[in-house]
């Protein structure tokens, strides 16, 4: 239950809707080389500090911080809250997925895709007066999302996110082996997964396209989230640490990879049928599940009528599992430490979340949402990153993670692992977080600011808050 349950939590909309935007931008089949350095340099070696000190402490994030020194507490409060901040417009993401499973099973989005998704799905507007007018089509959506949410994990570890992710995660591989093979018979579809193998070896010598690469991986592994070390704390006794790591790396990137041949050879059908030139079809994000395969599915005769559904029920799925591991360590921190059974828990962080995600509903809430996002994964959560290699490389005893993890794995760990946390990976981190405080610091206007100035005190003061509340339960301090 546990290996499915990290399974889902890695694989999400990052897999489907981000990685072949990023595949196909940063140098195509090269992209694999940076790509798979950054999945052992990175994503292997990160995901392998969290399941160690999951394991052993076998508490809440915030209670490991808490044992590791006094005076960190308040950093796992910070990681928390911005996971728990991403939670709530990742909902809102999965709730405009709700919309077109409907309004795929009549092709609803009529000829122009792209104008109804702005003006009748999102009715969007620019103007901060729109924050007054929620969208109730959105805000049912959204709704409904955090209602499964909810649901799933107010109950225990097993019968919610175990059961759920048992059932999922294959319903949801077995869609996308369908969608890939249909996807491969179509015309034209060689035009599109040939741009995956065609590398463009120029692009080895960018360093943007290896910063690239270590942010995909950070992005569809879900690193610094706690997320891992949450799940590794349920972990029995005898389990192989490192072999679960890296079956969940694998199957992580090997799900994207996959997906990503039946996203090409679909745009490569449209390329052939519309004439448009390929780089034109792939877009970032919202655009490419909202925009572009609706257009897509419009050209696909009544097949789409088949297609469409199954493909937003895929995102559907991959949400929902990835939603559920972002909600779990913030749960379970705030159960250990004030001793709240895990449904009010529940309940009250997904009425919070729910209460924050209304803002998203609203005629300007994507515009926000896009702030939220750029803010708290380019600058936010890399800094977060960057903290748990340091905390975990220098503060903490590392050779004591070596130990826990090479005890019952067939594959073993050792210094060249300790190079990359303690020295390797803050570098690349660092680099990648000026990276992102250049570009959110470029793109910034008078709505942004005031977002990221409030988000910055609510991330500075909710934190020292959570720290300074005394903790009910008498074993909290141990």
């Amino acid at each position: 239950d546990l290996m499915m349950a990290m399974i889902g939590s890695a694989v999400g909309l990052g897999n489907i809707w981000r990685f072949p935007n990023v595949l196909y931008s940063h140098g195509g089949g090269s992209f694999m080389i940076p790509y798979i350095v950054s999945l052992f340099l990175l994503g292997i070696s990160f995901v392998l500090v969290e399941y160690a000190v999951g394991f052993k402490f076998k508490r809440s994030l915030a209670r490991i911080l808490f044992a590791v020194s006094k005076k960190l507490e308040p950093v796992a409060w910070f990681i928390l809250l911005i996971v728990f901040l991403i939670a709530t417009y990742y909902v809102c993401v999965v709730g405009w997925d709700l919309i077109y499973i409907v309004l795929s099973l009549t092709k609803a989005w009529g000829a122009n895709p792209d104008l109804f998704f702005a003006n009748n799905v999102l009715q969007a507007t620019d103007s901060i007066s729109g924050i007054f007018k929620i969208v109730p089509m959105v805000f049912a959506s959204v709704f409904a999302i955090w209602f499964m949410a909810w649901f799933i994990i107010k109950r225990d570890l097993n019968d919610g996110i175990g059961n759920v992710s048992k059932v999922l995660l294959p319903v949801l591989c077995l869609i996308v082996v369908g969608i890939v093979a249909f996807s491969l018979t179509l015309p034209g579809a060689s035009i599109g997964y040939t741009q995956i193998f065609t590398p463009d070896w120029s692009a080895l010598t960018n360093l943007d396209v290896w910063l690239a690469a270590f942010g995909q991986i950070i992005f569809s592994l879900s690193l610094g989230m706690a997320i891992a070390m949450t799940y590794a704390s349920y972990l029995p006794e005898g389990s192989k640490l490192v072999d679960n790591a890296v079956i969940v790396a694998f199957s992580n990137s090997g799900f994207e990879v996959f997906n990503s041949i039946g996203t090409f050879s679909i745009l490569g059908f449209m390329a052939l049928t519309t004439g448009m030139p390929f780089n034109e079809l792939v877009t970032e994000g919202t655009g490419l599940a909202f925009v572009v395969f609706p257009q897509v599915f419009n050209t696909m005769g009544d097949v789409a009528y088949i297609i469409g559904p199954l493909f937003f029920i895929c995102i559907l799925f991959a949400g929902i599992t990835s939603l559920i591991a972002l909600l779990e360590g913030v749960c379970y921190s705030i159960s250990e430490k004030f001793l709240i059974e895990r449904k009010k828990t529940a309940t009250a962080v997904c009425i919070v979340g729910f209460l924050i995600s209304i803002i998203f509903t609203t005629a300007v809430g994507s515009t926000i949402l896009g702030v939220f996002d750029a803010y708290l994964n380019n600058f936010a959560l890399l800094f977060a990153i960057l903290l748990e290699c340091i905390i975990f490389g220098w503060i903490y005893k590392f050779d004591d993670l070596i130990e826990i993890l090479n005890n019952n794995s067939s594959i073993k760990v050792g210094k060249t692992w300790k190079t990359v946390i303690k020295y390797i990976l803050p570098i690349c981190i660092a680099g990648l977080w000026i990276q992102g405080v250049m570009s959110t610091i470029s793109t910034i206007d008078t709505l942004s600011s005031t977002i990221m100035l409030i988000l910055t005190i609510v991330l500075i003061v909710v934190p020292i808050i959570f720290a300074k509340l005394p903790a009910r339960n008498p074993h909290y301090y141990d």
